[in-house]
């Protein structure tokens, strides 16, 4: 039990000693606003553009879906019984049909929304990785994980300044 004991301090005596260490090792620290980053890049800017052109058209379609189901249902009253029932089965074959529509495109814009932001953050991790590189930073943090960050380390300009220099002018 002793020499366990003596074990588990020297062990940590070096976990210590090693992070006081690499501590020692670091240049400088930063850290971004990784929310504004992404919120304020031209890439999140004109796919937000084609996202909504793809939610409007999503919209329309749907909106003409209900309005011919309203149709059909408006004139249930004039029909005949056997017209009347055979009319009733379609529209509940279209109202299906709308429901399974509904699901499958904001699967879809769920996936392709979820891709596009993936592909959005991996590249602002390249940037800010290329960013700590050349101006010799050991590290940069993602803002939330701070209680407490002082300006002077706030890299956030300089990271959005890059990103959006590569926007190509039109």
């Amino acid at each position: 039990m002793k020499k366990l004991g003596i074990i588990l301090t020297l062990l940590v005596a070096v976990g210590l000693w090693t992070t006081t260490v690499h501590a020692a090792e670091l240049k400088k620290i930063g850290y971004a606003d990784l929310s504004r980053l992404f919120d304020e890049y031209y890439k999140t800017k004109e796919y937000d553009k084609v996202l909504s052109a793809k939610q409007q058209d999503y919209e329309k379609s749907t909106k003409e879906k209900v309005d011919a189901i309203r149709d059909l249902e408006s004139k249930l009253s004039v029909l005949k019984e056997d017209k009347k029932a055979e009319q009733e089965k379609t529209i509940e074959k279209m109202k299906q049909d709308l429901l399974d529509f509904d699901r499958q495109q904001k699967t879809e814009l769920t996936k392709e929304r979820n891709k596009k932001i993936s592909e959005i953050l991996l590249e602002i991790e390249k940037i800010v990785s290329s960013y700590a590189t050349k101006e010799g930073f050991s590290l940069v943090l993602n803002d939330r994980v701070l209680i407490y960050g002082n300006d002077a380390f706030n890299v956030t300009e300089e990271i959005l300044k890059i990103l959006n220099d590569a926007q190509p002018k039109k």
